[in-house]
């Protein structure tokens, strides 16, 4: 079990990855980027598909934009933790690419 999170363009392909395991601590803090907590379903996703407006992916960079290297934790392996950290820009930062272009991106909660 996990979460395995992708987003899609208008066209159905994929544009961004992203996997949580079941008992990662980041996972729902990943959802509360994207006030998307209804696809919350403790060790995975509810397996739902949202769309998710410009806006909203703005509001989800912002508020990574302004979390503290202590809100990610620290406890286990620092440079996972980082690398998780960039694999979470990575994938907001698409959505955000996405939306501009086509005002809204598909994000498979899974």
């Amino acid at each position: 079990m996990g979460h395995d999170i992708s987003s899609y363009n208008e066209m159905g392909q994929e544009i961004g990855y992203i996997r949580f395991t079941k008992g990662d601590m980041l996972a729902p803090l990943f959802y509360d980027l994207f006030d998307a907590n209804e696809y919350y379903a403790g060790v995975s996703g509810t397996g739902e598909v949202a769309t998710l407006p410009l806006i909203q992916i703005k509001k989800a960079l912002a508020a990574y934009s302004k979390l503290q290297a202590k809100d990610f934790g620290n406890k286990g392996n620092q440079e996972f933790l980082l690398w998780q950290r960039e694999e979470m820009a990575k994938f907001i930062n698409s959505c955000l690419q996405t939306a501009r272009k086509e005002g809204a991106v598909n994000v498979f909660f899974g």
